[in-house]
């Protein structure tokens, strides 16, 4: 079974680093492995207009945007 680590919404920071909506893996320990470091690259890298969390379902891993738009337009407004 695969798990999968998913970024709900990609900031314009994200879209800058190339970084994928969706990527994949063969164990559940890999893909939480890989979602913290991308949650930490993502806070400690990106511009800070924004704050992530993860949260994990049915055996994946979102990476979500939390509320408090920043008027940047690459996500629907809170």
């Amino acid at each position: 079974m695969e798990h999968h680590v998913i970024i709900e919404k990609l900031c314009s920071c994200a879209k800058k680093e190339g970084m994928s909506q969706i990527s994949s893996y063969e164990t559940k320990e890999s893909a939480k492995s890989a979602a913290e470091a991308q949650l930490g690259f993502i806070s400690s890298s990106f511009c800070g207009k924004h704050k992530f969390d993860l949260t994990e379902v049915n055996d994946n891993f979102v990476i979500g945007m939390l509320p408090g738009g920043c008027g940047c337009g690459s996500h629907d407004k809170h």
